[in-house]
């Protein structure tokens, strides 16, 4: 009784699925002392309350949880039979995350920090880069692959050692340094043992696709003075694509009829079934295949198009004709519904839902009793790992004939297109063919170790003890992806007609392969195999990243007062950390049509640090003061890119009686940016012309308006009409003055745990309330705000300002803005978090219940000072409200396991601004539930597990296209199972 209430002074929630029996293990198995034999560990075991534990959010030793922030605690009994195949998937379940939104594999087709594959934890909704991981209270570095490595991948986390994640759901600079500011992830590894564990896990969709496997073998040994433990795992994740599931086989416009609660989706009238946009999701927007573009031309509407009108610019093939051109139908024009045009095949549903991926973990740590040096203890660590991973997508090539071509047929030669493009070899283009291209791949292979060595022990003084360490981690990233070459499709695209139907490049190049001519075949997909094999390539390209921690720390007591010993920890660390990306010159060159072009990231960045933190108790055992402890601690920071800097944290635990806690913390933040917010090579983005802000300025602009006057300051000509997007290019923000974020973070916290007779068993409630407030947050703004900025400034260029973002530009130049990182963003999170525990021995056994909601408040966000909060709480993506309640009845060697999981209902529309009664857009989710069910078995050397997630099969909500990333007709959303009802099984055995 009295370890498990202790452990909930610390505890939100002690773990996602367990309860008090689990708090007691929690003790048993903390991480050892300094320096710890065979046979102490055998004393602490049988006396978990003396033994020492240091838990996540404080660097001093003590033998209760009384920490003043709130601490969950995961262990891995729970996670199996959660059914959980991973730590990734355990730490990015509600339970931990609150609800808010994390980077998984679903999102492989998307530009992510890490690159795809890489699986990333933020918590308060924060994101990824202001959360720190640890190992044993050691940084976890970044890895991953492209220009945007910054966080720890929780891919490269060993599960098969893994004891029990500690989670900090406050901020910590002044305890771990930077990156601390939404909380600390700290996986804790086994303690040394003897003995060797064979462990597997299989989870199988019932729906088929998505099957994870996960194997491991630990071992153990231990000697008089020396010890070694470690682990081998494979983890492996099959592709789960688009033509798996129903609700991702159809993207719809998803448009409501509001009179009649119907959809008014456009029905194919090919198929009879709703229009299908599977590439993009965005309705009328969707990407076009076996279609050709041409100036406007007389011919006949397809099907569903109006009979009146006879200009078409957008044609497509004629069933009905199966030679030559002339069958051809329009499906473009003034008036005409453009949804008739082709925009889906089979092919697009092989796609990644779920991207597969391969992991490969080994584990092994050590340490030897020197007995010297204070009794020291010399111990060590490698962690390896090999991340492959890979991502299906299907590709539209959008390719242009120019104007006067022999490749384009006689019917078709009195066509303009367009104007010149990147392929047209300097011509107008005469038509343009939109070619469903098929489906290619790309891939990551991330090699990532870590290595740690230090020396432990005690110091000449009594009870102190010191710990000196060196850390270096590198990772190590190969990634690939296919892509159409301009200067390939430009060379072949220039032909000339050597007779007999046959045509050669006019380039001297033997290597060059002439484009095929354009027929209704090509435009279909049916492209040449040796000319697609010379313009479509495999393009590579490396990431590196390096760290290098070096820590020295010392802890023990420093005084008596009456009510205790004053504790003490100080401690100096020296990180350095160096990126080193390198795109495929194709990338470095903007040779990938379609694609955006990247230049290397490459920087380094170093700090020393020094801190230290007390904890002072203040009163104890006295009326109405049965405990009253206050932790402070502080951090001086210098770094090699930013100066110095400090932050600091106090914190304090009342307890007036034994029955009733109060906890509460206040304490500064900073964040220094990662390397690539403030190195990352310029890589291009692009927004439609109809951003440009001086287009048609002579009759939409006012002419007394600045706007006006800017544009004709640069221009001169009020008949400008923008004919060629915007190019964007996202920066690093280092030469710009890129400083560190500051952020506040505030935390009371209220632990009734009253002493009830046995018949009520035993009980614990526990709530929360937090507040973080980032200042001179590190963010980009934007291309198109940067745009309206500078144009409607009175200074203009002059003033300098956001116009420093932008190039200048002549007649015909096209636009290019520089959005890179700068300190503009105001950011607020505030909620609360209640837990609620039960335990009760009832009939033979022992029933726990355990419930956790997380609410919260305000989440919101501002981009300059002047602006108004822009709050989304509540909104798709980010619920108000998220909990998790679950079950366990213990009977002897079996429990039983009943869990459930919800996401409250999220609506967008007061966000956007629409009348829900009449608007046609769907932007209303309902609540979402997921119930899961398992039963355990635990012999003396084995155990098995079953069990079934998502019993009932839940499908993701849908809402409508146009505002938010969708998969199939579903929010991009972490919170949502894409995967649906699942079985596994997980069997271990010891020897």
């Amino acid at each position: 009784m009295k370890v498990w209430r202790s452990a909930l002074l610390c505890s939100a929630a002690l773990m996602v699925t367990g309860g008090a029996g689990a708090a007691w293990a929690q003790s048993e198995e903390a991480p050892a002392p300094a320096k710890q034999t065979e046979a102490t560990a055998g004393e602490a075991a049988s006396d978990p309350a003396v033994e020492e534990l240091i838990v996540v959010g404080s660097r001093i030793r003590r033998d209760t949880f009384n920490s003043p922030s709130p601490i969950q605690i995961m262990t891995r009994e729970e996670t199996t039979l959660a059914g959980y195949s991973s730590t990734t998937a355990a730490l990015q379940g509600t339970a931990v995350t609150g609800g808010s939104a994390q980077i998984n594999n679903a999102y492989g087709g998307y530009v992510t920090d890490g690159g795809p594959g890489a699986n990333t934890i933020g918590l308060r909704g924060l994101g990824a880069g202001r959360t720190l991981v640890l190992i044993d209270g050691r940084r976890v570095a970044p890895a991953g692959s492209r220009g945007s490595v910054g966080s720890a991948d929780l891919n490269v986390l060993p599960s098969a050692m893994i004891d029990r994640v500690e989670v900090l759901r406050d901020g910590a600079s002044s305890v771990y340094g930077s990156d601390a500011i939404a909380g600390v992830i700290n996986v804790i590894t086994r303690k040394p043992f003897e003995g060797v564990t064979v462990e597997g896990q299989y989870n199988a969709p019932t729906n088929g696709g998505g099957e994870q496997t996960r194997l491991s073998v630990t071992g153990g040994l231990m000697g008089d003075r020396w010890n070694l433990s470690g682990s081998l795992e494979f983890y492996e994740r099959q592709d789960l694509t688009l033509a798996d599931r129903d609700w991702t086989r159809c993207n719809t416009d998803h448009r409501i009829n509001r009179a009649t609660g119907g959809v008014t989706d456009f029905i194919d009238p090919a198929t009879g079934r709703p229009k299908c946009y599977p590439i993009t999701g965005t309705g009328s927007n969707g990407v076009t295949i076996n279609t050709i573009g041409t100036s406007n031309m007389a011919g006949v509407g397809a099907a569903g198009a109006p009979g009146s009108v006879t200009q078409f610019n957008r044609w497509r093939p004629n069933s009905s004709v199966t030679t030559g051109l002339v069958g051809w139908e329009g499906v473009g024009g003034t008036g005409v519904n453009v949804n008739v045009r082709d925009t889906f095949e089979d092919e697009m549903l092989g796609e990644s839902l779920i991207s597969p991926v391969e992991v490969k973990t080994a584990y092994l740590k050590g340490g030897y009793d020197l007995h010297a040096l204070g009794n020291a203890e010399v111990y060590g660590e490698v962690l390896i790992n090999q991340r492959d991973s890979t991502q299906a997508s299907y590709r539209q090539l959008a390719l242009d004939y120019m104007k006067g071509s022999p490749l384009i047929p006689a019917e078709l030669a009195g066509s303009t297109a367009m104007g010149p493009t990147e392929i047209s070899n300097g011509q107008d283009v005469g038509v343009r063919a939109f070619i469903g291209a098929g489906l290619d791949q790309s891939s990551q292979s991330v090699t990532f170790w870590k290595g740690t060595a230090g020396i432990r022990g005690d110091l000449f003084l009594n009870d102190w003890r010191y710990d000196v360490a060196v850390t270096r981690s590198r990772s190590d990233a190969d990634y690939s992806m296919m892509s159409f070459l301009k200067d390939r499709l430009s060379k072949s695209l220039d032909v000339v007609d050597i007779g007999g139907g046959v045509f050669a490049c006019r380039d001297a190049d033997p290597a060059c392969v002439a484009a095929p001519a354009l027929t209704p075949a090509v435009v279909g997909g049916a492209l040449p195999a040796d000319w697609k094999n010379y313009v479509f390539q495999n393009v590579v390209g490396n990431t590196q990243y390096d760290e290098t921690v070096l820590s020295a720390a010392i802890d023990g007591p420093l005084y008596e007062l009456p009510a205790g010993t004053v504790m003490g920890a100080f401690g100096v660390e020296y990180r350095k950390a160096e990126i080193d990306d390198t795109p495929s010159i194709h990338s470095q060159q903007g040779n990938l049509l379609n694609l955006t072009s990247s230049e290397p990231t490459r920087g380094e960045d170093s700090v020393w640090e020094v801190y230290g933190e007390l904890e002072v108790p203040i009163l104890r055992d006295l009326p109405f003061a049965h405990d009253l402890t206050l932790n402070v601690s502080g951090r001086y920071t210098n770094y090699d890119s930013y100066g110095s800097d400090s932050t600091y944290k106090v914190g304090g635990v009342w307890t007036p009686i034994p029955a009733v806690s109060l906890r509460a913390t206040y304490g500064t933040s900073f964040r220094a940016p990662a390397l690539f917010e403030q190195f990352q090579g310029a890589t291009s983005g692009f927004l439609d012309q109809s951003y440009d802000p001086c287009s048609e300025y002579g009759t939409e602009a006012a002419p007394d308006s600045f706007l006006y006057a800017n544009c004709h300051a640069e221009l001169g000509d009020t008949d400008f009409k923008a004919t060629s997007g915007v190019t964007v290019l996202s920066e690093g923000g280092a030469g710009a003055g890129l400083e560190a974020e500051t952020s506040k973070n505030f935390t009371v916290g209220l632990i009734l745990q009253p002493e009830l007779p046995d018949a009520f068993g035993e009980f614990a409630f526990a709530v929360d309330y937090y507040k973080i407030e980032i200042n001179n947050g590190v963010s980009r703004v934007g291309g198109a705000a940067i745009l309206d900025l500078c144009y409607n400034d009175p200074e203009f260029r002059a003033g300098g300002g956001w116009c420093r973002f932008i190039e200048e530009r002549g007649e015909g130049a096209k636009l290019v803005v520089h959005d890179q990182y700068t300190n503009i963003a105001t950011q607020n999170v505030e909620g609360i978090d209640y837990n609620l525990r039960w335990v009760k021995d009832i009939g033979p056994g022992s029933l726990r219940l355990n419930a956790q909601v997380t609410q919260y408040l305000d989440q919101s966000s501002k981009l300059f000072a002047d602006d108004p909060m822009d709050d989304v709480n509540g909104t798709i993506g980010n619920p108000e409200f998220t909990g998790t309640f679950d079950a366990t009845y213990a009977l002897d060697k079996v429990k039983f396991r009943y869990g459930v999981e919800w996401i409250d209902d999220m609506q967008s529309y007061d966000y956007f601004g629409l009348n829900r009664a009449t608007t046609a857009y769907d932007f209303d989710v309902p609540d979402y539930w997921t119930h899961n069910a398992s039963v355990q078995y635990s012999a003396d050397d084995w155990t098995a597990t079953v069990g079934i997630r998502n019993i009932g099969d839940k499908e993701p909500p849908m809402i409508s296209s146009g505002a938010y990333s969708r998969v199939g007709n579903a929010p991009l959303y972490s919170g949502y199972d894409y995967v649906g009802r699942t079985v596994f099984v997980n069997v271990s055995k010891s020897f």
